[in-house]
């Protein structure tokens, strides 16, 4: 069962220049493991932060650590929730994030497909 959606884009250049301006941005929006991407896949990385907190309903208090978007070569890429991502997760029901990145033509995309059953369901 489909709980939620949330898809976001970002225009690199402009995410970039923000990051240039305020430094410390870069550890508040992204973990260890995500910080030294390439330009292009720190944006898309975002964008699917913030589709990831739209398909969960997008509720105040998410922090963005609790959330990491990994990627090995040939593979899809992979969510890993923890703390108040994997919390509204377990509130939903939500039992499988579906991630989508895509950057090209100084634009990255995201779309993401929260899946799972009721809350309390065995689905």
């Amino acid at each position: 069962m489909i709980v939620g959606v949330g898809t976001d884009v970002v225009a690199v250049d402009r995410f970039l220049a923000q990051l240039d301006r305020s430094p410390a941005l870069r550890e508040r929006l992204f973990t260890e493991a995500e910080r030294d991407l390439p330009p292009a896949s720190l944006a898309a990385r975002f964008a699917a932060k913030e589709a990831i907190a739209k398909a969960l309903g997008a509720p105040g208090g998410l922090r963005w650590h609790d959330c990491t978007v990994t990627r090995e070569p040939g593979a899809a890429p992979r969510v890993h929730a923890s703390g108040t991502v994997a919390r509204r997760m377990a509130e939903l029901g939500v039992e499988r994030l579906h991630l989508s990145l895509s950057h090209d033509a100084g634009i990255a995309a995201a779309t993401c497909v929260a899946e799972g059953g009721h809350p309390g369901s065995d689905a």
